[in-house]
């Protein structure tokens, strides 16, 4: 207890003495040094009083430069000038010569000084006997002359009572003084001109060398520049006190001497710009107005070239260029003390304030003779008390940028504790040297730094990865998953880099992102109702099978598709149905092998994929899967019920793509729909395959939404029985070019895009090309008053197309005046409504009607009296049978009879004989169309003719139309153009 006792203390009492040794050497001592001092400047005696000696009246003559040796004359000349205590030379270089009278001062040795800076050389004679006392220059001096302070003085006691004629050179802004001395106070004066220098020389030498040697083991370079700023300074305070003519007590030479003075006077002008432009860089970014501050930097160019000038010329230009320049500063540190209350500009303003001051000082003392102010102002103390400020302003800065940076360092701190990330430092080894918080918490609290390396948690290939990339240097980018068992299924997010000797990084939890991640990929390719593969995830590995088997692998694919499923959603909702494809997918499944695939495409509607599989075996395969499905009912809560499906199952082949492998899935299923089985096969030898092929083949020039390019238009004249050399009507039918100059059969082109849904396209593109060839052509087509054109039942089912249809139409309006769109009967009779809505927008533009195909179901003679059509025509089946079965005859009789008795004109098709047009002519059908007359001709033939009956070929034919019928053409009521009159056709 007590040792414990004796410790406590012993670190009590060190605690104390290292507190009083801080506060007397931090505060005490600098406080006791800076009190000490105020009282020294203000209350002790000074050692070197302010001497100025007695100032003696001169009469001052400025000459020529021929004028080198003392006359009478130029005495005379002397003693008529004025008496005055000084003479300017205002910048001139001529000499200057002047007389002076010397007081008597009896026991003691006289001294005239002549004080000016600016004073070259200078002689002097005795005025009565012209004898000469001594001559003096930069360089030397003779006779009774010496060099003293800043100019020249004259020593002897034989001076007393004698009157001197001098002459004097002068550079620069000379003030020519001359000023009487007791020997004795012009040593003490001469003892303090050398303490000031040295004082200046020293006190801001040894501070710039310390500043030049802080600057360059910071790599600080805007002390550099200060350091250099503070010995242009001090060579400043030296040409303001004289002794500029030395340079570490060196003595300059006199031809160097003025252009020395101006390039220092330049030099510290560019440095005074420059550190001011450093120092308040971030300053000046917020005061704005940095056009000023690039014209003060401009300015050092040329204050740098005018060194060259005479010294007459680069006063002026000086005292010109730095008022200007010492006037945006001044503004300039106004600003930045107003806007951003900056104490590095408080201390720059201050130094500035002294050198000013002490600039006034001096200029007030030389032309007023005031010397009060340099007592303690004066070039010296101005020269330290500015480098002083100066260099405060340095240390204030130095002190606020040490501030930022511990913010800095302390935000970084905090960042590195608190940052959601983890980060890491690892030695070569692996080793966790260090980490954050976060690391640990995702490593475990108890992972121990300098012990626990990379491997321990996330393997050796992981680590074996890290450092072979960060090794390479580059940075390592990885996703890596922890092996540590209580971080089991964890993802992490590593980033790495070399930094020296350390791997230096951060560590991301990542699980969450992975296992959304593979979701997302899971549903790119999966149905997320079902779990099977979707349309996407289907296409991919079709597009993988289609591969294998030009490769010689084998594959099937097969189309299911549900019976009436739609009609459960509608009864139980959608719910019920979502739960029904669930269960199928259940009963589905277990028939499938690793190889096999099932995918949803669509609402009820799915894909199965074999590959490697016979097809014989596959359709078993298929047949389980439907009595898995149709065998047992749906038991959905309280809700039973049976489903039924059907499958098409198609074996492809080497030439077929994706698409065409799924259509052709689809269009076996729908086989299996239309007939009795549950499944249908489609093997790649039979009929229906190569029926699949072929209509694969025409869908492949199709475009997106385009019609094929090799479709072309033939026209098939109808003529008339009442006049037939007196019109030229036609059908135009649909045809394309097939490989090696084949023309596909129409039929084939139309069904294959009825059955894959692109028969709009077609039926666009014909309605386009009719109406603009009609539109170029109207002129000649004078005898013409209708052209057919086809709608099929897709077309007219197809709400997008009917809009485009009208709008095409109103396009071409002439055109439109003959056109005549075909509806088929079944079509028409389907959605009676939507047919007469059709009806009359078209008949609004100026299209006629006609039914086509009529007579296959004589349910539509009930709607005969709807449908406003202007032509009827009769179904083929029923014209080719009419010499044959006279019932056909007799149904024909009766439609034409009826479409008379309706106002319309009857079409009989596929008339291929004369027997069937005398048939047709004595029933009273108005118009035949079918090979008898003329096949599908080119639009060229058409133009060519002027009737329909010039097409006829057979001479028996000819020879009855224009016998027969051409007789018989006055007089008829059911003449055909008397009835398209009534019909509006003209």
């Amino acid at each position: 207890m007590s040792a414990d006792t004796g410790v406590t203390g012993k670190r009590a009492s060190d605690r104390f003495i290292e507190s009083l040794l801080y506060a007397l050497s931090v505060y005490l001592a600098p406080i006791g040094i800076a009190a000490i001092t105020v009282v020294a400047l203000f209350l002790w005696h000074t050692q070197y009083p302010l001497l100025e000696g007695t100032p003696l009246d001169i009469h001052a003559l400025v000459t020529d430069a021929n004028t080198s040796e003392p006359t009478p004359a130029l005495l005379t000349r002397l003693d008529a000038a004025p008496a005055k205590p000084f003479h300017r030379t205002h910048l001139s270089t001529a000499p200057v010569w002047f007389t002076v009278a010397v007081p008597v001062r009896f026991g003691a040795r006289s001294v005239i000084e002549f004080p000016s800076r600016h004073a070259v050389d200078i002689a002097c004679w005795d005025a009565n006997t012209m004898q000469l006392l001594g001559r003096a220059d930069r360089g030397g001096a003779s006779g009774a002359f010496m060099l003293a302070r800043a100019g020249f003085a004259l020593t002897g006691a034989h001076l007393d009572g004698q009157r001197l004629l001098c002459r004097g050179d002068f550079a620069g802004p000379a003030r020519l003084t001359v000023r009487y001395w007791d020997s004795e106070s012009f040593d003490s004066a001469i003892q303090a001109f050398d303490r000031d220098s040295g004082l200046l020389d020293g006190g801001l030498g040894i501070l710039a060398l310390f500043v030049l040697l802080t600057a360059l083991i910071n790599r600080e370079w805007i002390y550099i520049v200060f350091s250099a700023w503070l010995v242009a300074n001090l060579r400043l305070a030296a040409l303001s006190t004289g002794w500029d003519a030395q340079w570490l007590g060196q003595e300059i030479p006199v031809h160097w001497l003025l252009f020395a003075r101006k390039l220092n006077i330049s030099v510290y002008y560019m440095l005074t710009v420059t550190l001011f432009g450093w120092l308040f860089s971030d300053d000046l970014k917020r005061v704005g107005h940095r056009w000023l501050l690039r014209w003060n930097q401009w300015t050092c160019l040329p204050m740098l070239a005018m060194v060259a000038l005479p010294y007459a010329w680069y006063l002026p230009g000086m005292w010109a260029m730095t008022g200007i320049a010492g006037s945006i500063i001044v503004f300039y540190l106004c600003r930045i003390l107003f806007v951003t209350r900056s104490k590095v500009a408080v201390w720059f303003s201050i130094s500035l304030i002294i050198a000013m001051f002490s600039g006034f000082s001096e200029v007030v003392a030389a032309w007023l003779g005031f010397k009060g102010l340099l007592v303690y102002v004066n070039s010296v103390t101005a020269a330290l008390f500015s480098s002083l400020m100066a260099a405060l302003a340095i240390s204030q800065q130095m002190r606020d940028e040490r501030l930022e940076r511990r913010r800095a360092q302390a935000e970084l701190s905090r960042t590195y504790n608190e940052l959601p990330i983890g980060l890491f430092t690892l030695d070569a080894n692996g080793v966790l040297l260090r980490g954050n918080p976060t690391l640990k918490a995702m490593l475990g609290r108890e992972v121990s730094w300098a012990r626990h390396t990379w491997a321990d948690y996330f393997g050796p290939v992981s680590w074996a990865a890290l450092s072979q990339r960060v090794t390479a240097g580059a940075t390592a980018e990885m996703e890596i998953e922890s092996v540590d068992a209580r971080h089991a299924g964890m993802w992490f997010m590593v980033r790495a880099k070399l930094a020296g000797a350390h791997i230096e990084g951060s560590l991301q939890d990542i699980t969450e992102r992975v296992h959304a991640t593979e979701r997302l990929s899971f549903l790119a390719d999966h149905d997320p109702l079902t779990g099977v593969l979707n349309r996407r995830g289907i296409e991919k590995r079709l597009d993988y099978g289609v591969a294998q088997v030009a490769r010689g692998r084998s594959l099937s694919v097969g189309y299911l598709d549900l019976d009436r499923f739609k009609l459960i959603n509608d009864l139980y909702g959608h719910g019920t149905g979502d739960e029904v494809l669930r269960q199928i997918c259940l009963r589905v499944q277990p028939h499938l092998d690793d190889n096999d695939v099932l995918g949803r495409i669509g609402g009820d509607e799915f894909v199965l994929i074999f590959l490697d599989k016979p097809v014989d075996l596959v359709a078993i395969t298929c047949q389980k899967m439907i009595d898995a499905i149709q065998a047992m009912p749906f038991v959905i809560a309280d809700k039973a019920f049976r489903v039924g499906c059907c499958v098409g199952l198609v074996e492809v082949t080497d030439r077929m793509g994706v698409a065409e492998t799924i259509s052709s899935a689809d269009r076996a299923c729908q086989e299996a729909k239309q007939g009795s089985a549950d499944l249908a096969i489609c093997e790649k030898d039979s009929p229906v395959f190569h029926q699949l092929e072929e209509e694969m083949r025409i869908l492949k020039s199709f475009g997106l939404d385009s019609a094929p390019d090799r479709l072309f238009l033939v026209m098939q004249p109808l003529m008339s029985l009442r006049a037939p050399f007196a019109s030229l009507n036609f059908e135009v039918l649909l045809r394309m070019h097939g490989e090696n100059n084949t023309v596909e059969p129409a039929w084939k082109v139309i069904s294959t895009a009825e059955k894959n849904g692109r028969i709009a396209i077609i039926d666009r593109w014909v309605l386009v090309h009719v109406l603009e060839w009609i539109e170029k052509r109207a002129d000649m087509l004078d005898r013409t008053q209708f052209v057919s054109v086809n709608l099929s039942g897709g077309s007219l089912n197809n709400e997008r197309f009917i809009e485009d249809a009208f709008s095409i139409m109103a396009q071409y309006p002439r055109a439109v005046q003959r056109l005549c769109l075909e509806i088929t009967e079944s079509v028409a009779v389907r959605d009676i409504k939507n047919t007469l809505r059709f009806i009359d927008r078209a008949r609004e533009l100026g299209a006629k009607i006609a039914l086509d195909d009529f007579g296959v179901g004589y349910t539509s003679f009930a709607y005969l009296s709807s449908l406003s059509a202007d032509l009827l025509k009769i179904d083929g089946s029923l014209v080719t049978q009419a010499i044959a079965h006279p019932a056909n005859l007799s149904i024909i009789e009766a439609i034409a009879g009826l479409s008379h008795n309706l106002g319309m004109t009857s079409v009989a098709e596929w008339v291929d004989n004369l027997d069937t047009v005398k048939a047709m002519t004595e029933v009273g059908i108005d118009y035949i169309q079918g090979f008898c007359i003329a096949r599908p001709q080119l639009p060229d033939a058409i133009l060519a003719a002027r009737s329909s009956a010039d097409f006829i070929q057979d001479p028996a034919i000819e020879a009855y139309v224009k016998t027969i019928l051409t007789g018989a053409e006055t007089g008829d009521p059911w003449d055909s153009a008397a009835i398209l009159a009534r019909r509006g056709f003209h």
